[in-house]
């Protein structure tokens, strides 16, 4: 998750929403990813599916078994989509998103039996730590506005 983290961060850095995405298998991290969706112009440019090409280019599979996902953040309904696509094993994420979270808060996907994969889910990891980073991020982006 601390990688996760440091992905969030250069995010933050570059004006994007600060969510960093790593894909582990076999204790290695084999893809990783930031938001990236106002630098790319691209809606689907989210973390986690920046993360999941990168680890599927890395594994030349796009299937992904065995693998787990760590994430700032509770995957939206189109992430988690990639990530049953992507049949990753496990997924753990900091922060919730009562908004629009796809892991448990508004929806779950991730284990909808209706589906052909299901992920282990692992909420709260350095959750305080993660949710913080997206507070001072939309914090500074309301003090920039009443300036």
């Amino acid at each position: 998750m601390r990688s996760a983290i440091g992905l969030a961060n250069a995010a933050y850095h570059i004006d994007e929403v600060p969510i960093g995405a790593v894909v582990v298998l076999n204790n290695q991290i084999i893809g990783e990813g930031y938001n990236r969706t106002i630098i790319d112009c691209d809606p689907s440019a989210h973390a986690e599916v920046i993360a999941l090409r990168s680890a599927s280019t890395c594994q030349n599979n796009h299937r992904l078994p065995g693998a787990s996902l760590y994430v700032t953040i509770e995957p939206c309904a189109m992430c988690a989509g990639a990530i049953v696509q992507a049949r990753i094993e496990t997924v753990v994420f900091g922060a919730s998103d009562p908004k629009s979270g796809a892991a448990g808060s508004v929806f779950d996907i991730l284990n909808e039996p209706a589906l052909n994969h299901q992920s282990t889910v692992i909420s709260g990891v350095l959750e305080q730590e993660c949710a913080e980073i997206l507070k001072d991020y939309f914090s500074s982006k309301r003090d920039t506005k009443q300036e």
